[in-house]
This record gives structure tokens, C-alpha cells and sequence, in this order.
């Protein structure tokens, strides 16, 4: 397996560890350079992730559960890619999310706002032979979080992403075109230049959509490269 498979991402086209309208990362982001240690068999193998791990309804978030749950019905897709555009098969994606009142299903979640029964909020998905996954969910809502006076997280899907190793997960985060949230967000405010900000804005997406039933966005993750989805440190 090539030293590339593990490459770590070029110096400034993620977000910095330290953001400071993005209140926690000031106590969190380290404050000494960081100590990169080379990878050895352990971090580069295992565990391996395959469709027999993944059940029925995991990857529709509408049908966990005995009724249907409140909100938006929307499919989200696209797909995984490297920085050469090739497909990345095989990939295990969970994903987790507020419902449509804009809380998640935490006991630490205590904004008062209405649970869902029929709605936990969380799925997994394999990416097929040409890099692709599907999921059906509920469009999330907004809530606030505390960081300063009045602030509200847009809505968004949190994406977490494992290649064949545990060493290589990555973490970002999925929002919605025309969130007037969106430039009033810390996090996502965080991504040095405009071009990544606007990479992880999904695109509404006619050919998705399923008539009478729900709205289709698209989501692809470049990996890599200049066209790198920018990913949580």
C-alpha cells in the first residue's frame, strides 16, 4: 500500500485547529506544534467494513422505527472520491443529525425544543463499486448553541467517513443551499477561502428528487487535492 494512501492534507486548505469566533477550539486547539508520528502496519489495516455490517434501514433514517417521523423527507447523495476523481469503494459512511425541531437525540441535548419517537437522528451506508451512497432522512433543523450572543448552527448533516483503517477517518459536516445561517456560522466560517465553504453546501438536485415523496440533494467528498472537501480537525 503506497505512503500517498495516508498522505495527510496540504497545509492550509482545512480549517485551523484554533478559530477563535469558534469559542471552544480556543481552550481545545493545541498550543505547541504537533508531533507527527510515521504510520506502521497497525494504522494502515483493519478493521474491514462490508455490506454484511450494515443493516436494512441503516442508511434510511425514515424507516428506524414503527411511525413516520416528522419533517422533511430528503434523499442525500453523491460520491466518494480521490483527488484524481476516482471512486473510493467500500467506504463506511455514518452519519447523525438534529430532527426537524433541531435536536438531537443526546441526554447533553437539553434545547427545548420536541423530540421525535419515530426519528434517532443516525445511519451508515457503504459506498458501491463507483464510490456512490444513498441515504433517506428528515432535513434538520437549526438550533442554538451557546457560542455567542444569539448564535444558531445552520442546518446539517455531520458525515463521518472510515477507509480500512481506523487512522483514516474524516469528519465534516453536510449544509443546505440558501440557509440564511450560513454566513453567521462560526464553524463553517472557520474554512479559509470561499471555494471550500461552498464544497460543503449540497446541491439540490432535480434528478434525485422522487416525485410526491421527497426532495434529492447531492454531496460529493473529494478526499484530497485542490478540490479537497474540507474535513474537522
Amino acid at each position: 500500500m503506497s505512503q500517498n494512501t495516508y498522505r495527510r492534507h496540504a497545509p492550509g486548505d482545512q480549517p485551523p485547529y484554533l478559530y477563535k469566533q469558534y469559542a471552544s477550539t480556543v481552550r481545545r486547539a493545541p498550543s505547541r506544534p504537533l508531533i507527527f508520528l510515521p504510520h506502521t502496519l497497525s494504522e494502515t489495516s483493519g478493521p474491514i467494513f462490508g455490506q454484511n455490517a450494515i443493516g436494512e434501514t441503516d442508511h434510511d433514517l425514515a424507516r428506524q422505527h414503527a411511525g413516520e417521523p416528522q419533517g422533511e423527507r430528503i434523499i442525500v447523495t453523491g460520491r466518494v472520491m480521490d483527488d484524481s476523481g476516482r471512486a473510493v469503494p467500500n467506504a463506511l459512511i455514518e452519519i447523525w443529525q438534529t430532527n426537524a425541531a433541531g435536536r438531537y437525540r443526546h441526554a447533553k441535548d437539553n434545547h427545548p425544543a420536541p423530540l421525535d419517537p419515530n426519528f434517532t437522528g443516525a445511519g451508515r451506508a457503504v459506498t458501491d463499486e463507483n464510490g456512490i451512497y444513498r441515504f433517506v432522512t428528515i432535513k434538520p433543523g437549526a438550533y442554538p448553541w451557546k457560542n455567542h450572543h444569539n448564535a444558531w448552527r445552520p442546518a446539517h448533516i455531520h458525515f463521518s467517513l472510515f477507509g480500512p483503517a481506523f487512522c483514516t477517518r474524516l469528519i465534516t459536516q453536510m449544509y443546505f443551499p440558501g440557509d440564511p445561517l450560513i454566513p453567521f456560522d462560526p464553524v463553517l466560517q472557520s474554512i479559509p477561502d470561499e471555494k471550500g465553504r461552498q464544497r460543503l453546501v449540497a446541491k439540490f438536485d432535480l434528478a434525485t428528487t422522487q416525485p410526491d415523496w421527497a426532495l434529492g440533494y447531492q454531496f460529493n467528498i473529494v478526499l484530497r487535492g485542490r478540490e479537497a472537501t474540507p474535513f474537522e480537525k
